[in-house]
């Protein structure tokens, strides 16, 4: 493959392949919750709320496809970063149901926010809320759509915003270098490698590769296979 670096870059960019995969099953499922990342994090101690604030705006900042919406244009999506703006974080205050009942109410509260959609094309898709359970005990709930995140980057945010927050506190700028290549930058550069005949080549060695394949995988289940998954 030609050599990744970042260049000129249209006001909307076309989405990677992976991108395209999700947006499409997002579409197909009517957009539901399917395709959420989410995780829940224990706070343990005194939390400055307007730390936590700035430090979630930085990693916005700072990543593009945090703040990335996708749109359709002449029948095919595309992705538009919006300018950086100030995210909302609520606070759910359950200090005052007690220490079981707060925690029992937390542990619903999580799930059920996880499963709550995102549209794609209005955004964010990136949400954090808070839980107070206590004076120093707080349940933070973060959400982010996978068309913009992983496993593995769910944790490099959550690493970013600790680092912010400790800044934060210290009154110390926070000192992260900027990104040398965007998300949209990697879309570009996938689309202009795979052009029709780079794709054309890829598939025809897959297609002679998986000549022969079964069209199912059928494994042994104690139940029906049903109509809808």
């Amino acid at each position: 493959p030609p050599p990744l670096a970042a260049g000129p870059r249209p006001a909307s960019v076309p989405l990677s392949f992976a991108q395209e995969r999700l947006w499409f099953l997002h579409e197909l499922t009517g957009g539901g919750a399917a395709l959420n990342n989410a995780t829940a994090l224990a706070l343990r101690g005194e939390l400055v709320f307007g730390a936590l604030e700035r430090a979630l705006a930085q990693a916005v900042a700072r990543h593009e496809v945090l703040r990335t919406v996708y749109r359709v244009e002449d029948g095919q999506p595309r992705q538009v970063v919006e300018a950086p703006s100030r995210l909302p974080l609520p606070l759910i205050d359950l200090s005052g149901l007690g220490e079981e009942a707060a925690e029992a109410e937390a542990r619903a509260l999580a799930p059920a926010e996880a499963r709550r959609p995102f549209s794609l094309a209005a955004g964010p898709v990136l949400r954090l809320s808070l839980l107070r359970l206590g004076e120093r005990s707080h349940r933070a709930l973060l959400t982010l759509h996978h068309i913009a995140s992983d496993g593995w980057s769910l944790a490099i945010l959550v690493e970013e915003v600790a680092a912010g927050y400790r800044a934060s506190l210290a009154k110390e700028p926070r000192r992260a270098a900027p990104l040398p290549l965007q998300y949209a930058d990697f879309a570009l550069w996938q689309r202009s490698w795979l052009d029709a005949a780079e794709l054309r080549r890829q598939g025809d060695f897959w297609q002679e590769e998986l000549a022969g394949a079964p069209p199912a995988l059928e494994l042994p289940t104690d139940r029906p296979r049903a109509p809808l998954r």
